[in-house]
């Protein structure tokens, strides 16, 4: 009896170790079936990005849409939209033939940029209200998708990526913006970034760095049958696997 009893207790306690490693009540529902991200996200701030006319005096926007190959046509889905500093300068560049779509999880930074976008008179651009593990973006509409100084923050980025992917056109790429610093300090390593991309089947197109970034520039295409949420493996911080691997 004793044994049994000693037994039974050794079981319990492993049941509840296992209860509290499978715990996901701090996750949306429909982020369980993929890893959880083995690093810390950064708070979202309004202050860790310079202002609009100081981004323009080093030419970020056009930098990265150059880099981007933003023309006239171009369909685009700028993703954290925030304020919308990218958001009206991809307006004015695709122009009458090419699409924005703006999309935030912040409802009142969308309230101020809808208010923007008619007062500028931006009538290819549209806003949407996105969720923290799906930025909810029609199927095969995009040339670009552009996360740029937002990617440290989303919380369930495997998710968010694998939900991402389908809205590219045949040919489109992800554009990001960061800088290479820890996740909990606004910015991402890019060994880590290229892996998590290469988990849900992106490939690394280009990187480059560069000032008027204040940090780095990768461009991405996805590559092969977006795998199952199963097969889904989790990045380790250190870990540095070759992208798509």
């Amino acid at each position: 009896m004793r044994a049994a009893a000693v037994l039974l207790l050794g079981l319990a306690t492993i049941a509840g170790c296992r209860g509290k490693e499978d715990d996901q009540s701090d996750r949306p529902r429909s982020s369980w079936e993929f890893p959880r991200a083995d690093r810390p996200v950064s708070k979202a701030a309004d202050n860790t990005v310079a202002t609009e006319i100081q981004r323009d005096s080093v030419n970020e926007a056009r930098t990265v849409m150059d880099l981007a190959e933003i023309k006239e046509g171009t369909t685009v889905a700028d993703i954290g939209a925030g304020e919308g500093y990218y958001t009206v300068r991809l307006g004015e560049r695709v122009g009458r033939k090419g699409r924005v779509l703006a999309q935030d999880i912040d409802k009142a930074a969308l309230e101020r940029l809808g208010t923007r976008v008619e007062r500028e008179r931006l009538d290819n651009v549209s806003i949407k209200l996105g969720q923290p593990d799906d930025p909810q973006l029609p199927s095969a509409s995009f040339d670009r998708i552009f996360l740029v100084h937002m990617y440290h923050e989303v919380t369930e980025p495997y998710p968010f990526l694998w939900r991402m992917r389908p809205a590219l056109r045949p040919g489109g790429r992800v554009i990001v913006v960061d800088v290479d610093r820890p996740t909990d300090q606004h910015g991402i390593p890019p060994a880590l970034l290229f892996c998590e991309f290469g988990a849900v089947g992106f490939r690394l197109t280009e990187f480059v760095r560069k000032p008027e970034l204040r940090g780095y520039y990768a461009q991405f295409e996805a590559v092969g049958a977006r795998p199952a949420a199963s097969a889904v493996r989790p990045c380790q911080q250190a870990e540095k696997r070759p992208v798509g691997g």
